[in-house]
């Protein structure tokens, strides 16, 4: 008679150059344990340590986003159900104390023991690839911001002949005129001063240039992507890149509407005290889906009259602005789920100019019957900005020219 294989679970802890696995049965015991380098011949070499005490049922992984991320991948091109572990709370390490080992062993009991571990990420997609970008273009947006900032610090301590020829200038003049600029003074704080004021400027305007390449690169990814995302109203090029890192290569790893929410920091707290029964904003989750969720909420309430009416309605059922930004934030990560899990196909809009053209109409024209600025009948034919029940009007509108 054969003896069936056994079913085992595997921990990982996860280091740059170093991995060190764990492997327990189905009832926690411990099987054996061991390290291995972060090459692709370390990661086959876990794997087969791993497969060598059984059926691997599970294996939980330590930092699948950073140093885990290659051995993931590797694992679940195997076949190998892939877990995220999150390390354990420093009161927990100071009983136990922290080891390797001690730690992969912690990991392989917290994928035994909870079934509710995240889904990590795949990061072999599209997706991955924009969030490269997005990563240099964030760093890339502090450093012109800190340059900025620097010229008017520095300004404000140049002397005076400096500061004269410079004052009163917008920070685009600003800018160009410092780049353009040819230092020539005999003073040395004044020479220097030209010098730095000059190197900065021309900082600021190369890291313009940069982030204006990436972000090209990325809005011909993200519309490949997912075109029904950055054509939804309110989300542009940047804020649909971040929502998509968020949710990742396989947004089918969030499981409901409501985990997405809280990924993105937007579920409801109860903050509720005697007779007070209120939510408050949820301050967890990725901070930066929650920035984008924010900048998408505050131009609809600028410019999307359904918005301003569904925060009217909210603030005069009693709820404060927080409350009301609470719940609109919830409702576009609502929305956005949505564009993730099941993109609809986004209409064609490339008829409408060459509609207009053809039966010799202006802009100007168009924008008078609608009773709208000429600036909206651009943008709509240009696919700037979507509106579904606007363009269906004016191409019906065009039809019966």
């Amino acid at each position: 008679m054969t003896t069936p294989a056994r079913e085992v679970v595997a921990g990982v802890d996860t280091h740059a150059d170093t991995h060190h696995a764990a492997v327990i049965d189905a009832v926690g015991r411990r099987l054996g344990d061991a390290q291995f380098p972060t090459t692709t011949a370390g990661y086959a070499a876990l794997a087969a340590f791993l497969i060598s005490f059984g059926i691997v049922v599970r294996v939980g992984v330590e930092g699948t986003g950073s140093y885990g991320a290659g051995l993931s991948r590797h694992l679940r091109s195997l076949g190998m159900l892939v877990a995220e572990v999150i390390r354990p709370n420093r009161q927990l390490r100071r009983l136990q104390g922290k080891t390797d080992p001690i730690d992969a062993y912690a990991a392989a009991q917290t994928a035994l023991a909870e079934m509710d571990l995240p889904t990590p990420k795949t990061a072999d997609g599209t997706v991955e690839a924009i969030r490269q970008l997005l990563v240099a273009r964030r760093s890339a947006v502090k450093a012109r911001t800190a340059a900025i900032a620097q010229i008017k610090a520095l300004l404000v301590t140049a002397p005076e002949q400096t500061r004269a020829k410079f004052r009163g200038l917008s920070d685009d003049k600003l800018i160009d005129t410092l780049a353009r600029s040819r230092p020539s003074s005999s003073e040395a704080i004044a020479s220097a001063a030209g010098h730095a004021l000059r190197s900065l400027a021309r900082r600021h305007q190369h890291l313009g240039e940069e982030i204006t390449d990436l972000e090209a690169l990325m809005a011909s990814l993200v519309k490949a992507e997912n075109p029904a995302l950055v054509a939804a109203f309110g989300i542009h090029t940047v804020t649909a890149a971040q929502l998509l890192v968020t949710a990742g290569d396989n947004p089918d790893r969030l499981h409901s509407e409501a985990s997405f929410a809280a990924l993105c920091g937007t579920s409801p707290i109860p903050a509720s005290s005697g007779k007070t029964t209120r939510h408050r904003l949820n301050r967890g989750g990725d901070r930066q889906a929650n920035t984008a969720l924010h900048r998408i909420a505050l131009t609809r309430m600028s410019h999307d009259r359904r918005t301003r009416d569904y925060i009217a309605g909210l603030i005069a059922r009693g709820k404060g602005k927080k409350e009301a930004m609470r719940c609109l934030k919830r409702a576009i990560a609502r929305e956005v789920f949505t564009h993730l899990t099941n993109p609809a196909e986004v209409p064609t809009i490339d008829d409408l100019r060459p509609l207009r053209q053809a039966r010799g109409l202006t802009v100007a024209a168009a924008a008078a019957h609608f009773g709208v600025w000429p600036d909206k009948i651009s943008t709509i034919e240009r696919g700037a900005r979507r509106d579904d029940d606007f363009a269906n009007a004016y191409r019906q509108w065009l039809n019966a020219a």
